[in-house]
């Protein structure tokens, strides 16, 4: 059994501005002794890719502009500063299209050996109308997901 920890993908999405320290937490505890690389992913629907777009200065943008608009993206920036300052190895790939797929088509593309994401709080009725886009990434991965939990000021 190989138990071995080569790539990380770590998940972030527009919600998760206020818990990203405890996401690079949960990976460099995992990344920095195993030498595992990360591949950092934001994977935006189509409105919030619009909206991001529109906030940086980037109206005109479409689906293969993710990659400058990622790189002026907060969360994104904070996260590579992060990761050089400790000497993770990382790449960045965005997305626009459905949040829960594109987080599995990476991993799977990626021979990911573990995804990291978070989620918000919801409730059990908010669950079954609306679906849950970790909740999918935890039944449907190929591999182990960890799960950073909201904090009590997210619930």
């Amino acid at each position: 059994m190989d138990t071995s920890l080569e790539t990380i993908v770590l998940a972030i999405g527009p919600e998760d501005d206020d818990r990203l320290e405890e996401l690079a937490r949960t990976v460099l505890q995992v990344a920095k002794p195993t030498g595992a690389s990360v591949v950092l992913t934001h994977v935006f629907t189509g409105d919030q890719f619009k909206a991001i777009a529109e906030e940086l200065d980037y109206s005109k943008a479409t689906e293969e502009d993710i990659d400058p608009i990622l790189d002026r993206h907060a969360s994104v920036q904070y996260l590579e500063d992060l990761f050089d300052e400790h000497g993770v190895d990382y790449a960045v790939h965005g997305f626009v299209g459905d949040v829960s797929e594109k987080i599995i088509d990476l991993a799977e593309a990626e021979d990911a050996d573990r995804v990291v994401l978070s989620g918000h709080a919801r409730s059990p009725v908010g669950k079954a109308v609306f679906g849950s886009t970790s909740q999918r990434v935890l039944l449907d991965a190929a591999c182990p997901v960890t799960y950073v939990k909201p904090g009590k000021s997210d619930e």
